[in-house]
């Protein structure tokens, strides 16, 4: 799917896709200057945030880089539980204070469906943390992620540090702590809106308002999952379950003939599964997120959209067409490949005028393709996400 920020992303840093995700700081600016306040307000904000049922660590606030209390802005005690208490909000948010929604993803649609775009272009698990900073409220102090970052400034202005890593390509779990920050200094000066930030892994940075008077930052930070050569190793450690050998209890002592047999069944195993196996499983087998079902006694929807993960795999065999997505293979006869590239696209389709270009068996491959749960109904709310970012499908 052409998702309008992801082009504009790639445009604004000049790359020709997903390759150079992760291998260096570089920055740009959207060309369309709309696209900021399309995606998310400092209003709309706060409108989620008060109709959300958000606990902490969901929903938090800081203030000189110090983490408040949650009782300072959820509301406590019966009935009002995991609530967003807005005028004490409103109160710090006045002050000055920088309050960050994690996963903003999970709660809107606009945001659930850039995320979507996103992992489909990368063919990584990408989740969106939300940073409103009002007044002069500093912000954290020099860090590393542990994940490589795509930063867009939405709103207001914020005033940046980024460094080069002082450990390369630093694990959360590492075999050494990181604590000491890079020396080089790569980049300083203000984001403003439309502004984009590509910030790897390891790399130690920084963003405030500390010298600034009134008004406000608003950025949204999408986070791309790390695949490594560690992670392709405790995949292969789930995958030795299968093996009784690995089963067994190692004896005491451990006995030479068995650490030989291990050593040979390891060898095996690394051998039979290798990386590209584990990347392609990592895509395939990711259950679908939270969305509507289908339920037939609701009525058939006038249309649906595409809520894989990642991309569905379609093969065209010749007479035959076998699709894979979220732990699953579905075949089909040849003459459904129209209309399964049609609802797989990414993109909304409204049924009733795609049955007119790839044949009326398309309703009942949506209706299939829902039960399954890779495709759902386009509800009013979903399709505020797509509009005007996402063109739809086109028979």
């Amino acid at each position: 799917m052409d998702h309008r920020l992801v082009v504009g992303i790639a445009e604004a840093l000049g790359w020709n896709g997903p390759e150079r995700l992760g291998t260096g700081f570089a920055r740009g600016s959207l060309s369309e200057r709309d696209l900021p306040t399309r995606m998310l307000t400092p209003d709309r904000l706060l409108d989620l945030a008060m109709r959300r049922n958000l606990g902490n660590p969901q929903i938090r606030c800081f203030r000189d880089g110090q983490e408040l209390h949650p009782g300072a802005y959820l509301n406590q005690g019966m009935g009002g539980a995991g609530l967003v208490n807005m005028r004490h909000l409103g109160k710090l948010l006045d002050e000055g204070v920088t309050m960050v929604l994690d996963r903003a993803n999970v709660f809107d649609p606009t945001l659930e469906a850039v995320c979507r775009a996103l992992q489909w272009w990368s063919g990584e698990r990408v989740n969106v943390n939300i940073y409103l900073t009002t007044n002069a409220a500093g912000g954290f102090g020099l860090h590393w992620d542990d994940h490589d970052v795509l930063v867009v400034q939405l709103s207001g202005e914020k005033d940046w540090e980024v460094r080069g890593p002082s450990r390369s390509v630093p694990l959360h779990r590492d075999a050494v702590r990181n604590d000491i920050p890079g020396e080089e200094t790569l980049w300083t000066g203000t984001v403003r809106p439309g502004d984009i930030l590509h910030i790897p892994r390891g790399y130690w940075h920084m963003a405030g308002r500390d010298d600034r008077g009134s008004g406000h930052s608003l950025h949204m930070t999408f986070g791309f999952s790390t695949r490594t050569g560690t992670s392709w190793l405790s995949w292969l450690v789930d995958r030795s379950r299968e093996n009784e050998l690995f089963r067994r209890d190692l004896e005491t002592p451990a006995a030479s003939e068995q650490h030989q047999q291990l050593t040979e069944a390891a060898l095996e195993l690394v051998g039979s599964r290798t990386p590209a196996d584990f990347l392609a499983a990592r895509e395939h087998d990711v259950a679908p997120s939270r969305h509507v079902p289908f339920l037939e006694t609701f009525g058939h929807p006038d249309s649906v959209v595409c809520v894989c993960e990642f991309r569905p795999r379609v093969l065209d065999l010749g007479e035959t067409v076998e699709v894979l997505s979220s732990g699953k293979k579905l075949t089909f006869r040849s003459k459904a490949l129209p209309a399964l590239r049609l609802l797989l696209s990414g993109r909304p389709v409204h049924v009733n005028r795609a049955a007119d270009s790839v044949g009326d068996e398309v309703h009942a491959l949506a209706e299939l393709l829902m039960r399954h749960e890779w495709c759902a109904p386009l509800t009013p709310e979903l399709a505020s996400g797509y509009s005007g970012l996402v063109a739809d499908a086109a028979p």
